[in-house]
């Protein structure tokens, strides 16, 4: 099937940023029939889920519109280019907060009005009294609290990204762990954290630091140490699910007392993670 040929079977699409295809999002998509799809408005600055990343938490296809490109366009304008992307429209899916078109200006009395098929406006999603959305996740990270943060999202919050070379001072004086290069994700607060690494296809209970290794040389560092295993091939990427926070990073005064402090935290981390 072509592309072009598959685009005019889609009848109902879900529009947003969707940064974080949260269960807020997930509620909109619920409401997308068998040949439905994702418009993604993409801002440029996702974190949560950054770029394609969206498309592996989702069934639907993903359909992007660079915000740049269409911010100029006014309520017509913004509804003809999607009627033109998807000529069998029949369903438009958006959030209670949904606003469109040029400064945002056009909101759904506007989409009710101009567009002639069925109009879903999905409500605000709460967990504990409190709504999903994609900042209250990103300030729940950055305050460490991923276990709320994972309920929002409706899954465990990861990062991704390739491995660079360390200074060796972990695996001949303490323990041995995958340096990261990470970029464009959001960072969780700084500290260490129980969590399952995925490498090579297969996924491993860890231990994962976040943060400048005052103990070292000062300088920001993100590593893994995955537990109980021992790992003797070339690792090019790793992809890092957050569980729990375990604590603060803090400053030792030798390796000796940070050596025994990260046998601990690999020991808290079995605990939560390998049950």
């Amino acid at each position: 099937m072509s592309g072009s040929t598959y685009l005019g079977k889609i009848d109902s699409v879900a529009i947003g940023a969707f940064d974080g295809m949260h269960r807020g999002h997930q509620a909109l998509f619920q409401k997308l029939s068998l040949n439905g799809a994702v418009a993604v408005i993409d801002k440029g600055y996702a974190v949560l889920t950054p770029g394609y990343e969206r498309c592996i938490h989702t069934s639907y296809p993903c359909y992007f519109f660079p915000l740049q490109k269409i911010r100029h366009l006014d309520a017509k304008g913004f509804l003809d280019l999607l009627q033109k992307r998807f000529p069998s429209l029949q369903r438009v899916v958006v959030g209670y907060d949904f606003a469109f078109g040029k400064d945002r200006k056009y909101g759904i009395d506007d989409l009710e009005k101009l567009f002639h098929g069925e109009v879903i406006v999905v409500e605000e999603v709460q967990i504990d009294g409190i709504a999903v959305h994609s900042r209250t996740i990103k300030e729940l990270l950055r305050h460490g609290d991923i276990r709320m943060a994972n309920r929002m999202l409706g899954r465990t919050y990861s990062i991704a990204g390739s491995v660079q070379k360390g200074l060796g001072l972990g695996k001949k004086k303490l323990v041995a762990t995958l340096n990261l290069k990470i970029k464009d994700f959001l960072l969780p607060k700084e500290g260490v954290y129980a969590t399952w690494s995925g490498l090579g296809g297969e996924i491993f209970p860890s231990v994962t630091f976040i943060g400048k290794r005052e103990s070292v040389d000062g300088s920001f560092s993100i590593e893994t140490h995955i537990i109980d295993k021992k790992i003797d091939y070339p690792v090019e990427a790793v992809r890092i699910y957050f569980v729990q926070f375990l604590r603060e990073n803090r400053k030792f005064d030798s390796f000796t007392s940070l050596k025994r402090q990260i046998e601990s935290d690999i020991r808290m981390a079995k605990e939560i993670v390998c049950v």
